[in-house]
């Protein structure tokens, strides 16, 4: 797999990248600053449609949750893809920063995020090692259990 590009591998693993959903408030889907792109936090959505509701450790489970949040970071792939050359256009993931709806009581916030950055370093490689913070709330937009925002270099 090494030498092929990030899309032939997001594709390899079975994924491809979404249309960019719509900003649901006043804001949009990436900023791009210099070679710097931040998105706005993207939460699970599959088709269109909200792919998962509920808090993590009551209705939706860790390995649900982790589902969710590869969904959310390829929503966040595809804002930022949308601010420069497509994927190829990115040439190193940075940041990756994601919530999780949590019961209280519900501690295991690393491995739900462990989606969104195991997909990251499968479609990146190397450049998809990055700094994360994985953060238990109360409460998401839409009863998302999982919202992931991205920082990425462009290349």
């Amino acid at each position: 797999m090494a030498g092929t590009s990030p899309s032939a591998r997001l594709r390899d693993f079975g994924y491809e990248l979404p249309q960019i959903p719509q900003p649901a408030g006043s804001y949009v889907p990436a900023v791009r600053t210099g070679t710097l792109i931040f998105t706005a936090g993207q939460l699970p959505f599959r088709d269109g449609e909200l792919a998962f509701t509920g808090k993590v450790g009551d209705m939706v489970s860790v390995d649900d949750a982790r589902e969710a949040a590869r969904l959310c970071a390829l929503n966040a792939l595809a804002a930022a893809a949308a601010e420069t050359d497509g994927l190829a256009g990115i040439a190193r993931v940075l940041k990756v920063t994601g919530y999780v709806a949590s019961v209280p009581g519900f501690n295991g916030q690393p491995q739900v995020l462990n989606g969104a950055s195991e997909l990251i370093g499968e479609v990146f490689g190397e450049a998809g090692l990055h700094a994360r913070s994985a953060v238990g709330v109360a409460e998401l937009p839409l009863g998302a259990p999982v919202e992931v925002e991205i920082v990425v270099e462009a290349g």
